[in-house]
Protein backbone atom coordinates (compact mmCIF):
# COMPACT_ATOMS: atom_id res chain seq x y z
CA UNK A 1 0.00 0.00 0.00
CA UNK A 2 1.58 3.32 -1.32
CA UNK A 3 -0.17 5.92 0.24
CA UNK A 4 -1.50 6.69 4.00
CA UNK A 5 -4.83 6.75 2.22
CA UNK A 6 -5.12 3.29 1.19
CA UNK A 7 -3.75 2.39 4.50
CA UNK A 8 -6.38 3.76 6.20
CA UNK A 9 -9.12 2.49 3.79
CA UNK A 10 -7.81 -1.30 4.19
CA UNK A 11 -7.82 -1.02 7.59
CA UNK A 12 -11.22 0.60 7.87
CA UNK A 13 -11.96 -2.40 5.46
CA UNK A 14 -10.49 -5.02 7.63
CA UNK A 15 -12.56 -3.98 10.70
CA UNK A 16 -15.51 -3.60 9.43
CA UNK A 17 -15.68 -7.28 7.88
CA UNK A 18 -14.80 -8.49 11.55
CA UNK A 19 -17.77 -6.43 12.57
CA UNK A 20 -20.27 -7.66 10.03
CA UNK A 21 -18.90 -11.34 10.57
CA UNK A 22 -20.11 -11.07 14.07
CA UNK A 23 -23.18 -8.74 13.70
CA UNK A 24 -26.24 -10.45 14.47
CA UNK A 25 -24.30 -13.21 16.74
CA UNK A 26 -24.30 -13.65 19.98
CA UNK A 27 -20.89 -11.87 21.48
CA UNK A 28 -19.08 -11.71 24.73
CA UNK A 29 -19.77 -8.16 26.65
CA UNK A 30 -16.61 -6.45 28.66
CA UNK A 31 -18.05 -4.06 31.05
CA UNK A 32 -16.23 -0.28 30.79
CA UNK A 33 -19.35 1.31 33.04
CA UNK A 34 -22.79 -0.06 34.19
CA UNK A 35 -23.97 1.45 30.61
CA UNK A 36 -21.55 0.95 28.86
CA UNK A 37 -19.28 -1.81 27.39
CA UNK A 38 -17.31 -3.43 24.54
CA UNK A 39 -17.97 -6.65 22.60
CA UNK A 40 -15.88 -9.55 21.66
CA UNK A 41 -16.51 -7.61 18.01
CA UNK A 42 -14.98 -4.55 19.42
CA UNK A 43 -11.52 -6.30 20.13
CA UNK A 44 -11.35 -8.69 17.15
CA UNK A 45 -12.53 -5.55 14.82
CA UNK A 46 -9.34 -3.52 16.53
CA UNK A 47 -7.05 -6.21 16.33
CA UNK A 48 -7.64 -6.27 12.22
CA UNK A 49 -7.27 -3.36 12.20
CA UNK A 50 -3.87 -2.55 14.12
CA UNK A 51 -2.29 -5.66 11.81
CA UNK A 52 -3.21 -3.57 8.72
CA UNK A 53 -1.50 -0.13 10.23
CA UNK A 54 1.22 -2.12 11.86
CA UNK A 55 2.41 -4.28 8.75
CA UNK A 56 2.55 -1.40 6.43
CA UNK A 57 3.53 1.63 8.43
CA UNK A 58 5.45 -0.41 11.57
CA UNK A 59 6.82 2.81 12.96
CA UNK A 60 3.64 4.93 13.62
CA UNK A 61 1.99 5.19 16.88
CA UNK A 62 -1.43 3.97 17.01
CA UNK A 63 -4.18 5.35 19.70
CA UNK A 64 -7.01 2.70 20.03
CA UNK A 65 -10.46 2.66 21.62
CA UNK A 66 -9.82 -0.74 23.41
CA UNK A 67 -6.41 -1.46 23.40
CA UNK A 68 -5.40 2.13 24.34
CA UNK A 69 -1.72 3.75 22.53
CA UNK A 70 1.12 1.67 21.17
CA UNK A 71 3.99 2.59 19.45
CA UNK A 72 6.76 5.58 20.47
CA UNK A 73 4.55 8.32 22.42
CA UNK A 74 6.24 10.87 20.42
CA UNK A 75 5.83 10.13 17.55
CA UNK A 76 4.67 12.42 14.66
CA UNK A 77 2.77 10.11 12.87
CA UNK A 78 -0.48 8.70 15.13
CA UNK A 79 -3.10 6.68 13.86
CA UNK A 80 -6.84 7.01 16.08
CA UNK A 81 -8.83 3.81 15.88
CA UNK A 82 -12.55 3.28 17.05
CA UNK A 83 -13.35 -0.23 16.09
CA UNK A 84 -17.03 -0.44 16.77
CA UNK A 85 -18.95 3.43 16.79
CA UNK A 86 -21.71 2.09 18.17
CA UNK A 87 -21.35 -0.70 20.01
CA UNK A 88 -24.67 -0.52 21.87
CA UNK A 89 -26.30 -0.52 19.01
CA UNK A 90 -24.59 -3.69 16.96
CA UNK A 91 -25.30 -5.47 20.53
CA UNK A 92 -28.81 -4.60 20.21
CA UNK A 93 -28.90 -5.53 17.07
CA UNK A 94 -29.73 -2.08 15.21
CA UNK A 95 -27.60 -1.71 12.07
CA UNK A 96 -25.83 1.55 13.13
CA UNK A 97 -22.57 1.61 13.86
CA UNK A 98 -18.92 2.32 11.84
CA UNK A 99 -15.60 1.60 11.75
CA UNK A 100 -13.45 4.90 12.28
CA UNK A 101 -10.02 5.12 11.10
CA UNK A 102 -7.58 8.20 10.82
CA UNK A 103 -4.25 9.39 10.91
CA UNK A 104 -3.15 12.47 12.49
CA UNK A 105 0.25 13.70 11.46
CA UNK A 106 1.88 16.31 14.48
CA UNK A 107 -1.62 16.57 15.59
CA UNK A 108 -3.78 17.00 12.65
CA UNK A 109 -5.38 14.30 10.44
CA UNK A 110 -4.39 14.13 7.11
CA UNK A 111 -6.57 11.06 5.93
CA UNK A 112 -9.68 8.96 7.51
CA UNK A 113 -11.59 6.14 6.40
CA UNK A 114 -15.29 5.58 8.32
CA UNK A 115 -16.70 2.10 7.22
CA UNK A 116 -20.41 1.15 7.74
CA UNK A 117 -20.22 -2.57 8.04
CA UNK A 118 -24.35 -3.02 7.19
CA UNK A 119 -24.18 -0.79 3.89
CA UNK A 120 -20.70 -1.61 2.93
CA UNK A 121 -19.54 2.15 1.94
CA UNK A 122 -16.32 3.55 2.99
CA UNK A 123 -16.31 7.25 3.20
CA UNK A 124 -12.71 8.50 3.26
CA UNK A 125 -10.95 12.11 2.50
CA UNK A 126 -6.96 12.73 1.61
CA UNK A 127 -7.38 15.78 3.45
CA UNK A 128 -8.57 17.71 0.41
CA UNK A 129 -11.53 16.30 -1.04
CA UNK A 130 -14.18 13.41 0.46
CA UNK A 131 -15.86 10.71 -1.28
CA UNK A 132 -17.92 7.25 -0.46
CA UNK A 133 -16.82 3.96 -1.98
CA UNK A 134 -19.57 1.81 -3.00
CA UNK A 135 -19.53 -1.34 -5.22
CA UNK A 136 -16.19 -0.54 -5.80
CA UNK A 137 -16.72 3.04 -7.06
CA UNK A 138 -15.83 6.71 -5.96
CA UNK A 139 -18.68 9.27 -5.70
CA UNK A 140 -17.66 13.08 -4.39
CA UNK A 141 -19.45 13.99 -1.25
CA UNK A 142 -21.51 16.97 -1.22
CA UNK A 143 -23.09 18.15 1.91
CA UNK A 144 -26.72 19.45 1.74
CA UNK A 145 -29.22 20.55 4.10
CA UNK A 146 -32.20 19.89 2.29
CA UNK A 147 -33.28 16.57 4.49
CA UNK A 148 -33.45 19.54 7.83
CA UNK A 149 -32.18 16.92 10.38
CA UNK A 150 -29.79 17.37 12.70
CA UNK A 151 -28.28 14.52 14.79
CA UNK A 152 -27.57 15.65 18.40
CA UNK A 153 -25.12 13.39 20.36
CA UNK A 154 -27.11 11.98 23.44
CA UNK A 155 -23.53 10.26 25.06
CA UNK A 156 -23.23 13.05 27.95
CA UNK A 157 -19.41 13.11 27.42
CA UNK A 158 -18.64 16.27 29.67
CA UNK A 159 -18.55 18.00 32.83
CA UNK A 160 -20.12 21.51 32.20
CA UNK A 161 -23.48 19.93 32.09
CA UNK A 162 -25.59 17.61 29.24
CA UNK A 163 -26.23 20.29 25.95
CA UNK A 164 -27.88 17.32 24.14
CA UNK A 165 -31.00 17.02 26.58
CA UNK A 166 -31.39 20.61 26.98
CA UNK A 167 -30.92 21.18 22.79
CA UNK A 168 -33.92 18.27 22.18
CA UNK A 169 -35.95 20.29 24.70
CA UNK A 170 -35.76 23.38 22.62
CA UNK A 171 -38.91 24.05 21.02
CA UNK A 172 -36.78 26.62 18.86
CA UNK A 173 -35.12 23.93 17.20
CA UNK A 174 -37.93 21.61 16.94
CA UNK A 175 -39.90 24.34 15.28
CA UNK A 176 -36.80 24.54 12.26
CA UNK A 177 -35.03 20.76 12.22
CA UNK A 178 -36.05 17.54 12.61
CA UNK A 179 -34.06 15.69 15.43
CA UNK A 180 -32.56 12.44 15.27
CA UNK A 181 -30.05 10.29 17.52
CA UNK A 182 -28.40 7.69 15.88
CA UNK A 183 -25.94 7.07 19.13
CA UNK A 184 -22.81 6.37 16.80
CA UNK A 185 -20.65 9.08 14.92
CA UNK A 186 -21.69 7.18 11.35
CA UNK A 187 -24.14 10.09 11.83
CA UNK A 188 -21.07 12.48 11.34
CA UNK A 189 -20.40 11.00 8.37
CA UNK A 190 -23.85 11.64 6.92
CA UNK A 191 -23.51 15.02 7.19
CA UNK A 192 -20.49 15.26 4.90
CA UNK A 193 -22.84 13.28 2.68
CA UNK A 194 -25.76 15.25 2.59
CA UNK A 195 -27.70 12.67 4.66
CA UNK A 196 -27.81 15.48 8.01
CA UNK A 197 -28.07 18.59 7.63
CA UNK A 198 -25.72 18.55 10.98
CA UNK A 199 -24.02 17.09 13.65
CA UNK A 200 -23.91 18.77 16.91
CA UNK A 201 -21.97 17.28 20.28
CA UNK A 202 -20.50 18.95 23.25
CA UNK A 203 -17.36 17.80 25.22
CA UNK A 204 -13.50 17.62 24.62
CA UNK A 205 -13.51 16.44 21.40
CA UNK A 206 -9.26 16.80 20.61
CA UNK A 207 -7.24 13.83 20.30
CA UNK A 208 -10.99 11.52 19.70
CA UNK A 209 -10.76 7.86 18.46
CA UNK A 210 -14.52 8.53 17.74
CA UNK A 211 -14.33 11.87 16.29
CA UNK A 212 -11.34 12.58 14.59
CA UNK A 213 -12.24 10.67 11.48
CA UNK A 214 -15.52 12.14 10.85
CA UNK A 215 -14.44 15.59 11.59
CA UNK A 216 -11.79 15.75 8.99
CA UNK A 217 -14.33 14.50 6.68
CA UNK A 218 -16.61 16.80 7.46
CA UNK A 219 -13.94 19.72 6.88
CA UNK A 220 -12.81 18.33 3.69
CA UNK A 221 -16.16 18.14 2.12
CA UNK A 222 -16.63 21.95 2.83
CA UNK A 223 -18.73 21.78 5.65
CA UNK A 224 -18.76 24.15 8.14
CA UNK A 225 -17.59 22.76 11.56
CA UNK A 226 -16.64 24.74 14.50
CA UNK A 227 -16.92 24.58 18.27
CA UNK A 228 -20.20 25.19 20.44
CA UNK A 229 -19.57 28.53 20.47
CA UNK A 230 -18.61 29.55 16.70
CA UNK A 231 -14.89 29.41 17.06
CA UNK A 232 -12.29 27.09 15.32
CA UNK A 233 -12.48 23.19 15.92
CA UNK A 234 -10.92 22.24 19.40
CA UNK A 235 -10.16 25.84 20.54
CA UNK A 236 -13.33 25.47 22.77
CA UNK A 237 -16.02 22.55 23.71
CA UNK A 238 -17.94 20.40 21.56
CA UNK A 239 -18.65 20.99 17.62
CA UNK A 240 -21.06 22.18 15.32
CA UNK A 241 -20.79 20.56 12.21
CA UNK A 242 -23.10 21.88 9.68
CA UNK A 243 -24.04 21.45 5.82
CA UNK A 244 -23.95 25.22 5.13
CA UNK A 245 -23.93 28.56 6.89
CA UNK A 246 -27.14 29.27 7.01
CA UNK A 247 -27.53 25.92 9.21
CA UNK A 248 -24.36 26.78 11.38
CA UNK A 249 -25.92 30.05 12.09
CA UNK A 250 -29.09 28.91 13.17
CA UNK A 251 -27.76 26.24 15.06
CA UNK A 252 -25.11 28.63 16.70
CA UNK A 253 -28.17 30.83 17.98
CA UNK A 254 -30.12 27.54 18.73
CA UNK A 255 -27.00 26.71 21.21
CA UNK A 256 -25.90 29.43 22.59
CA UNK A 257 -28.29 30.36 25.56
CA UNK A 258 -28.06 26.41 26.50
CA UNK A 259 -23.72 27.05 26.81
CA UNK A 260 -22.03 28.08 30.54
CA UNK A 261 -20.98 31.90 30.64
Amino acid sequence: MSSDLEVAIAAAAAGAAVVRSKYGTVVARHDKSATDFATDADLAAEQAILEVIQGARPGDAVLGEEYGASGDADASRRWMVDPLCGTLNFAAGTPLFSVNVALQVSGTATVAAIADPVSGEIFWTDGETASVRRDGSDLALVPSADSLLVDVNLDPITDGGFLGSRLLADPGLRAVFGQRVLSTTLAVAWVAAGRRTAYVTDGNLRDSVHFTAGLALCRAAGCVVTDLRGGPLYDGPGVIAAADEKTHAILLELITPHLPD
